[in-house]
């Protein structure tokens, strides 16, 4: 039984947050004297309403919630918080709903894909709104993922199932002390970013826009050049932070809480995800000094800048890594749907499966090679059992079958098959820029017929949710008592 009350009383308090958090671009517009006072204005008395309406019918005594209320609350949430953070696009910048929901989307799913352009030009108001959308999103898919997923046994998260994933009453001050202190530590990433920012030449505004999008791996920038619009150094501050939002926050709060930046590197995620950064830059600097007119700086940077975004799921652009040539894309197109750590702010399917996988195999071949032995399969020094290898096979089909699926929807609007397969990759994995000259790294999604952008902001809400969580909803076993 869904117990309603308390799934609307939820998503009242998520709105009412969406609401106070229109404020800032309200007053940004308005002691700067630009567009926005009003259209954000009406944005926040309409979210504010129905905040109150949903906060009044889900006030309940008996607050308590179930497994299925968590499925259900955190897939509506994600879907309704998008629909009213739209208002602002749609009646500041005059696009239709559809465009609307799709930016926001992306945005608060930290994707990064827009439909916006002449970004250098527009009202500061909703750039600012733009990249608030992203930092929230950042986080809230970070206590998401620490919290909730663990608890839900999603995709194999029940392997990072600590106390602050039980959500027994018991547990519950632990995890609202574990929820703070993710806050805390991405505020204080946040800040450290937009220093260095500024440092790096950006104005204010850039660095403030820039520092929440990067933190957040969300890519959104406040020009149509993306970060080719800025320093050399401001693009190392940028790969510098885009790699710290793909570490483990968990692992970050207790390297300062032990002033030991050794725990970070122990983590067998933070290892595979920095061997890969690091192989694969140098292999594509590489490539681009033999084949391209690049010094070994400016590869060097370049690839490395490329592979941090896009590894991260961040989506920033710097240059079209599609023309590069073959060798180029091939490990790019790869890079689209790994993603970063397990309890970080990046999409993607996560290293540690790759790694599970792969010690999968490793076990197998042991065990044709002497088949009356017994193999325990181990990962960060805790057991992998076979809830949770069930738990990953579960989501590599459904992740790939989410990817063909909507990838056929794409071509069936008329599409081409690389702009309908990369796009497809990209928002399931949360990337952002796709390949091919319509939605690659330059290019943008504006153009996309409606049916494709409705499809795509699903595929970037199943992919954040990690897909199970909003696929559990369809079954009709969900639904029964």
């Amino acid at each position: 039984m869904i117990n309603m009350q308390p799934v609307l009383f939820v998503i009242g308090l998520i709105l009412s947050k969406i609401a106070i958090f229109m404020y800032i671009p309200t007053l940004a517009a308005l002691f700067s004297k630009t567009p926005g006072v009003v259209d954000f204005g009406l944005s926040i008395i309409i979210t504010h309403l129905a905040a109150f309406l949903c906060l009044t019918l889900g006030k309940t005594d008996n607050f308590r919630l179930n497994v299925r209320d968590m499925f259900l609350i955190t897939t509506l949430v994600w879907v309704i918080s998008s629909a009213f953070a739209a208002l602002p696009f749609v009646f500041i910048n005059h696009i239709s709903f559809t465009d609307a929901y799709f930016e926001t989307m992306s945005g608060i799913t930290t994707t990064g894909s827009t439909v916006l352009s002449d970004l250098d030009n527009m009202a500061p108001a909703i750039l600012l709104w733009r990249s608030i959308l992203q930092w929230l999103g950042g986080v809230g898919f970070i206590v998401m993922g620490v919290a909730i997923l663990p608890f839900l046994n999603i995709g194999g998260m029940r392997l990072f199932h600590t106390e602050s994933s039980d959500w027994s009453a018991k547990s519950s001050p632990r995890t609202r002390n574990v929820a703070s202190s993710i806050i805390r530590v991405y505020v204080l990433l946040t800040s450290l970013c937009f220093i260095a920012y500024s440092c790096s030449g950006m104005s204010v505004f850039d660095a403030i826009n820039h520092a929440m999008t990067t933190l957040s791996t969300g890519g959104y920038s406040t020009a149509d050049s993306s970060m080719n619009h800025f320093s050399h150094s401001a693009q190392w501050v940028s790969i510098v932070f885009m790699f710290a939002g793909g570490l483990p926050f968990l692992l970050l709060i207790q390297a300062i809480r032990r002033r030991k930046l050794s725990v970070i590197y122990k983590d067998a995620q933070v290892r595979g995800f920095s061997y890969l950064i690091i192989s694969t830059s140098i292999m594509v600097a590489t490539w681009l000094v033999m084949t391209r007119d690049y010094s070994s700086a400016d590869a060097l940077r370049v690839s490395m800048f490329n592979i941090v975004s896009v590894l991260t799921t961040t989506g920033f652009a710097l240059d079209d890594f599609t023309q590069w040539g073959a060798f180029a894309s091939v490990i790019f197109s790869f890079m689209l749907i790994v993603g970063g750590c397990s309890g970080s702010t990046t999409g993607g399917a996560k290293i540690f499966r790759f790694q599970i996988a792969f010690s999968l195999l490793k076990k197998h071949i042991h065990q044709l090679v002497h088949p009356s032995g017994l193999f325990i399969q181990r990962y960060n020094n805790r057991t992998v059992n076979e809830d949770i290898v069930r738990a990953l096979v579960a989501f590599a089909i459904t992740f790939i079958l989410t990817i063909l699926v909507l990838a056929m929807i794409l071509a069936a609007t008329g599409l081409d098959s690389i702009t309908s397969i990369s796009g497809a990759m990209t928002a399931v994995a949360n990337v952002g820029p796709g390949m091919g000259h319509k939605i690659g790294p330059t290019g943008n999604f504006s153009d996309l017929p409606n049916i494709a952008k409705w499809a795509l902001s699903a595929g970037m809400l199943m992919g954040r949710l990690e897909i199970l969580t909003v696929l559990v909803l369809v079954f009709p076993a969900y639904w029964r008592d």
